[in-house]
């Protein structure tokens, strides 16, 4: 019998495998989201409106030149109201889909991102795989007993293009 412990378990192996994430808490959930998809966090200020809009496109906020489709994302998954005011923080997040035409989109946001280290040992999917999840949510998870949801940046990027492709 060897005294070795598994390659995954050392110490160089388990911090490859580790990814540094952020909890945000928005739309009254927290959204686990990989640090590499935020730009930057913002404090809130009123966007520009865009008319025929879906009330979950909160309107345009700008952002180092650019003009970015600020989104609730509580509005758009329909887990709850959301308005920006005094509190609310801004998160600009990188676009993941080669085809959007926008590099960036803003997130409503309660109070600031959390950074958390993300590890294989520490993230549980929290559900069944035939339960419906909400719009724009890709899993259920628990991070080291968190409850938090995976938003699918991919289909929330798709659903910014045809919005904004309606208002039009």
């Amino acid at each position: 019998m060897s005294n070795q412990t598994p390659a995954s378990d050392t110490p160089d192996t388990a911090s490859r495998a580790d990814i540094r994430g952020v909890l945000i808490q928005a739309g009254g959930t927290r959204l686990l989201l990989p640090n590499a998809t935020i730009a930057e966090v913002l404090s809130y200020a009123p966007p520009a409106p865009i008319d025929g809009a879906p009330r979950w496109l909160l309107g345009h906020t700008r952002w180092r030149g650019w003009t970015l489709p600020l989104i609730a994302f509580g509005e758009l998954s329909g887990l709850a109201r959301e308005q920006g005011g005094l509190g609310s923080k801004v998160v600009v997040l990188k676009a993941l889909s080669a085809a959007s035409r926008l590099p960036y989109f803003a997130l409503l946001t309660q109070g600031f991102p959390r950074l958390v280290t993300v590890s294989a040992d520490s993230l549980l999917v929290d559900g069944r795989e035939d339960e419906l999840l909400p719009h724009g949510v890709q899993a259920r998870v628990l991070l080291n007993d968190d409850a938090a949801l995976l938003p699918d940046l991919e289909a929330i990027e798709a659903m910014i293009g045809e919005a904004l492709a309606q208002a039009a």
